[in-house]
């Protein structure tokens, strides 16, 4: 078996991680406020975190318990958006009844606080295999989202990504003052560049054991809407298809951020045009709007438009003259011709 075969192995899940769509933003909202979940339909979130963790007191994580399986069993109240819950860490059976109770059909994912090692993944993976079971799911349905919040869970996220196939949706989480800063001891700053390093190596890590739809984030200032841009910019700079928010109000920018422009999926568009027009005319390169472009080039391009839903038209004779009357005149033209 290849190495990228086998990192989209798993023993617990029939379900790929390329089978997932990508998401842009996903919201945390309290576990204890449910109700909130219509806000963040509003605001457009790709997926909610109902979060079971950080975000709810030790005394009151039953009810929030209860109340998020409510939740999920009438997903079809939030449309689209789908649904994720932040459980407690698996580190005891109290952690496997809290996956019991929440696993159900409705649920997109389970995100998975305090990762250290692929071992933490492996016992979640066969967990949910198991709820899957009982409840009548097809095995891998659920997709697991580990969180990278200490020093070895980050120096392990290879390992900890090919874990099980069901992860389609990792990264590093770089908010102030949270757990990964206490773990690594940086200085958080606005501009993040004390931490670019770390984002690129995990991501590198990642992509490498296959994970196809990596996600960064937070951005804690509420009110920072240009920083937050800024950041997610730079994430999105460095391969990173989506983000983590805290805030609704954070949801428009980060989805703004990481969906192509229509520019952006028209040049993609012209691009596969004019690589396929060089081809037919035995020219492997061909000179686009300045640059260099071949076939490396149009698969890139060809992989937006299709993640994003947007796919070139057949080939025209009107179009394919358009093309050809540009090389002529010089907007385009093969590569060895410059």
């Amino acid at each position: 078996m290849s190495s990228e075969a086998s990192a989209q192995s798993s023993p617990g899940g029939d379900a790929g991680a390329r089978d997932r769509p990508p998401l842009r933003s996903l919201l945390f909202v309290p576990g204890t406020r449910t109700d909130w979940l219509p806000k963040a339909r509003a605001a457009g979130a790709d997926a909610a975190v109902l979060d079971l963790e950080d975000a709810v007191p030790a005394s009151g994580k039953r009810a929030a318990r209860a109340q998020v399986a409510d939740a999920i069993a009438r997903a079809d109240h939030v449309g689209r958006m789908a649904l994720f819950v932040r459980v407690n860490p698996l580190d005891g059976w109290a952690g496997a009844e809290e996956l019991r109770a929440v696993v159900r059909p409705g649920l997109a994912g389970i995100v998975l606080p305090k990762v250290r090692s692929a071992q933490d993944v492996k016992l979640a993976d066969r967990l949910l295999t198991w709820c899957e079971q009982e409840q009548g799911l097809s095995p891998g349905r659920v997709a697991l989202v580990p969180l990278l919040e200490t020093a070895r869970g980050l120096r392990e996220a290879y390992d900890i990504a090919r874990a099980a196939s069901r992860i389609a949706y990792l990264g590093a989480l770089t908010a102030p003052g949270g757990d990964v800063e206490r773990a690594v001891g940086y200085r958080w700053s606005p501009e993040g560049t004390e931490t670019v390093a770390l984002r690129s190596r995990v991501l590198l890590d990642v992509r490498a054991a296959g994970v196809p739809c990596p996600v960064g984030g937070l951005w804690t200032r509420i009110g920072d809407l240009a920083g937050l841009r800024a950041f997610a910019e730079q994430n999105r700079s460095l391969g990173y298809e989506g983000m983590m928010a805290i805030h609704p109000s954070h949801v428009p920018v980060i989805n703004e951020v990481f969906a192509p422009s229509p520019a952006e999926l028209a040049r993609c568009a012209d691009l596969i045009a004019a690589v396929e027009t060089a081809q037919r005319d035995g020219t492997g390169a061909v000179t686009f709007r300045g640059e260099m472009v071949d076939e490396a080039m149009a698969r890139t391009a060809r992989l937006v438009l299709d993640r994003h839903g947007a796919h070139p038209s057949p080939p025209r004779s009107d179009a394919d003259r358009s093309c050809e009357d540009r090389v002529k005149h010089g907007n385009l033209r093969p590569i060895d011709g410059h």
